[in-house]
């Protein structure tokens, strides 16, 4: 993988991860609670769902 191909890939990746956890830091708590999420678990749910 080159250089280039390597850091637009980190830097897509981080971008999916800021949507995300902007996402999930806006659902309202009371649906937040029907899904079990916890708003603390934010970080953590959008590195997974990014990262893997």
């Amino acid at each position: 993988m080159s250089l280039l191909t390597h850091l637009r890939s980190a830097m897509e990746k981080r971008a999916a991860y800021r949507r995300t956890l902007h996402e999930l830091r806006g659902i309202p708590a009371h649906l937040a609670d029907d899904l079990n999420i916890y708003p603390g678990d934010a970080e953590r749910l959008a590195r997974q769902a990014v990262y893997g």
